[in-house]
This record gives C-alpha cells, sequence and structure tokens, in this order.
C-alpha cells in the first residue's frame, strides 16, 4: 500500500513538463528562473448590496462554492454619495488561492468553465499588466458547473487574477500557455 499524498494535475504536470519546457525556451540557467503561480486572486463586486445586503451573503455561498475555500466580503473605505454608499460598507466578495487548491481552481476553470461560455473563442492574450500577471473578467458566474442555475438570484460578473513570479508578459503567457489556457489566435 503506496503512502502517495495526492496532488493536483497541474501542479504534476508543472513539475514534471512545463519547467522543463519553459528553461529550454527562454534559456534558464537554474530551475528556480523558472516562472511559477503565486496566487490566484477572484473577486466579485457587488454593487447593488448598497440597498440589498442578500447579496453579498449570497456571492459569498456562491464563491466560497466555486473556489472550494471561504470568501471574505471586502469594505469600503471611503463615503461616495452618488453611490450612496458609506465607508464600511460590504461592496464586493473575494478568495485568495495557493497551493493545491489554486491548482485545483485553474483546472476547473480551463477544462470545465471556461468551454462553458457561449461562443467561446479563446481568452484574449492582451490582459497582461506589464508584470508578468494576467487579469480575466468573466461576464457570468453560471458558467462554473458547482453553481444551481435555478438558485441564482442574480447573474453577476467574476473577476479573476492570476499572480506569477514571470518578469514579462511573454514569460507569463508561456506560462499560462503551458498550463493549457486557450487564448485567441
Amino acid at each position: 500500500m503506496s503512502t502517495a499524498k495526492y496532488q493536483p494535475r497541474l501542479k504534476v504536470k508543472y513539475k514534471t513538463e512545463i519547467i522543463k519546457s519553459l528553461k529550454e525556451k527562454f534559456q534558464y540557467n537554474n530551475t528556480m528562473q523558472v516562472p511559477r503561480l503565486v496566487k490566484i486572486v477572484v473577486n466579485q463586486g457587488v454593487g447593488e448590496a448598497v440597498a440589498d445586503k442578500k447579496l453579498i451573503e449570497q456571492s459569498i455561498k456562491e464563491l466560497s462554492t466555486i473556489t472550494g475555500q471561504k470568501a471574505i466580503p471586502t469594505i469600503s473605505k471611503k463615503d461616495i454619495s452618488n453611490f450612496k454608499l458609506r465607508k464600511g460598507m460590504a461592496i464586493g466578495t473575494k478568495v485568495t488561492l495557493r497551493g493545491d487548491t489554486m491548482y485545483e481552481f485553474l483546472d476547473r476553470l480551463i477544462a470545465a468553465a471556461l468551454p462553458r461560455i457561449r461562443d467561446f473563442k479563446g481568452i484574449h492574450p492582451k490582459s497582461f499588466d506589464g508584470r508578468g500577471n494576467y487579469n480575466l473578467g468573466i461576464t457570468e458566474q453560471i458558467i462554473f458547473p458547482e453553481i444551481d442555475i435555478d438558485k441564482v438570484s442574480k447573474i453577476m460578473g467574476i473577476d479573476i487574477s492570476i499572480i506569477t513570479t514571470a518578469k514579462t508578459d511573454k514569460e507569463a503567457y508561456e506560462l499560462l500557455k503551458e498550463f493549457g489556457i486557450p487564448f485567441k489566435k
């Protein structure tokens, strides 16, 4: 009987294939120079929560279901009278994923969620921030198979930020492409 601990599929792929591939492509001398994923931040802005407090609870429940980790509310930092917003009000939710949960979420995003987007032709390759991080906006949270469409009260968008150790956007692009993220041609 083996005592091998479970490893996420993409984590194993990174260690066995991606490091070797990127090391050859960018001529790194050391394995530690190869870019890697640091964290994935998933957040959902709930502007209507100013009027309806139950939307924040619903958003926390949905993000927790999607990511497999408890979501926390994001709090406004200042008063904005035009939006009827007061300092300290909950206006969104977020989850920061690291380690095995991050790899599991990325795997489900690539394999299950993105293909469910209507008329999907790949994600935009120009959404890098100049420092090797990628930002992706999804318009409907119902593309995730974990969400029960019948229980959704309001369709809201989700922002996903993938933070890497890559120094340039080109390195980050190659890293994410190796993971299997479908970029537009």
